[in-house]
């Protein structure tokens, strides 16, 4: 019998609570009956037990068929039939081959024997014997539906549980970049905006005594497999800046893009580079990232800056146009992008007042507005053009509005993370 007080049962791990719901918890001591007793005894036996979805025929203490309630009621109500029927043997209504499983058998591959049994089974149930073959007693196919409903929610509490930590872990590893960029910038904002709990998209701030470095990070990916790349991101970025690689984004690149290619298996162990027609290698993956790599020098007021894939945006304080530092077309790790590749440093004296912008392609790629084409850089720039001199922190609000609006009832695409700051 299904125990209720399972069903109630709170943390334990998804193994442990599989390892408690095998077919022996769906056990139903039923009575059966043997191959000399009768169709009239049956019909007793039915009447005396209103529940009885079912009867197992034993013999030796082997079951050796099943006889459906419904199967046996209706076959007995036609005429004459238990004239006929009522003292022949009851393997006249009998399944022949009803499903027989031992008590051992997890609720997987039970699930799997029942439905590859069809409706029948499911609705008739199935016998249940000790490891010997011998009848202990019945199992309903409700009852495995339940059992089956109540692992898959516990699977997805579980699932969503492991989510929602793997949000902390992934925001208490922004925590100081959160910190360093409140210290180094006056009025600025951040917005970092999953498209799942967890996802791809990633910030970093390190403040240095002459300045600070700053990356806006688009991995592969999102929702848990992009927040994993994320992390080993911040990781080797953080071992990269250990060294003076802040002064020079593009070399920190390059070192960014080894790291990446070698931990993800797109070089192989002699050293030669894989490429994405090659077949399969063990382990490999054509991940990386797409990112923009900042070096603000508050000592000179200059900023270097190196882009993969992910550009620049700035709007000097002596003139309304928004202009772009292009970034370099290959992304960091990906099988196609050489292990050699070099990005290129482009450097941007910073006056007083100007606004700078880095985004993430969520935002830029997000399909919506009545032709249902892509937000795109030329709507985002008229955008900032149209509120710069707006303090940052309603500019967020502005642009993120403006996208929801865009965005309208399609579905969300991608992570988004936006950041703006005013020098």
């Amino acid at each position: 019998m299904l125990d209720q007080s399972l069903l109630n049962k709170s943390r334990a791990g998804l193994s442990e609570i599989e390892a408690e719901y095998i077919a022996g918890s769906l056990l139903k001591i039923c009575p059966s009956v043997s191959p000399g007793q009768t169709n009239h005894e049956v019909s007793k036996l039915l009447e005396g037990h209103a529940d009885l979805i079912s009867i197992a025929v034993i013999e030796d203490n082997k079951p050796i068929g099943l006889i459906s309630r419904n199967f046996f009621m209706e076959g007995m109500a036609k005429p004459f039939h238990h004239d006929l029927f009522d003292r022949k043997s009851c393997i006249a209504f009998m399944d022949k081959e009803p499903l027989v499983v031992d008590q051992n058998m997890s609720i997987q591959a039970l699930s799997f024997k029942v439905l590859g049994a069809g409706r029948k089974t499911l609705n008739d149930g199935f016998i249940i014997t000790d490891e010997n073959g011998d009848y202990l007693g019945l199992g309903s196919g409700e009852d495995l539906v339940k059992v089956v409903s109540f692992l898959q929610a516990e699977k997805n509490r579980l699932v969503t549980e492991s989510i929602n930590y793997a949000s902390v872990i992934q925001q208490s590893f922004l925590r100081s970049s959160k910190e360093s960029m409140s210290s180094v910038l006056q009025d600025y904002f951040m917005h970092w905006e999953p498209r799942d709990k967890v996802g791809g998209d990633y910030y970093f701030c390190k403040k240095f005594e002459d300045g600070f470095f700053l990356a806006l990070i688009d991995c592969t990916g999102h929702g848990v497999p992009g927040a994993f790349m994320t992390l080993i991101m911040a990781s080797f970025l953080d071992h990269i800046l250990l060294e003076d690689n802040r002064y020079d984004p593009a070399g920190a690149l390059a070192i960014m893009n080894k790291k990446v290619k070698l931990a993800l298996g797109q070089i192989t162990e002699t050293g030669v580079e894989t490429d994405k027609f090659s077949p399969a290698q063990g382990g490999q993956s054509d991940d990386g990232m797409d990112t923009a790599f900042c070096w603000v020098n508050t000592q000179n007021n200059t900023l270097v800056y190196a882009g993969a894939k992910t550009p620049l945006f700035y709007i000097d304080n002596a003139s309304t146009d928004v202009n772009l530092l292009e970034p370099d077309r290959k992304g960091v790790g990906y099988v196609d992008t050489p292990m050699d590749y070099q990005w290129t440093n482009q450097q941007l004296s910073l006056s007083k007042a100007m606004c700078l912008y880095l985004t993430t392609d969520g935002l830029i790629d997000q399909i919506g507005g009545l032709k249902k084409i892509a937000f795109g850089k030329k709507r985002f720039s008229a955008l900032l053009k149209d509120i710069y001199l707006k303090p940052m922190l309603e500019q967020e609000s502005i642009i993120m509005q403006t996208y929801y609006d865009y965005q309208g009832k399609q579905r969300r695409r991608d992570d988004v993370c936006l950041m703006g700051f005013r020098f």
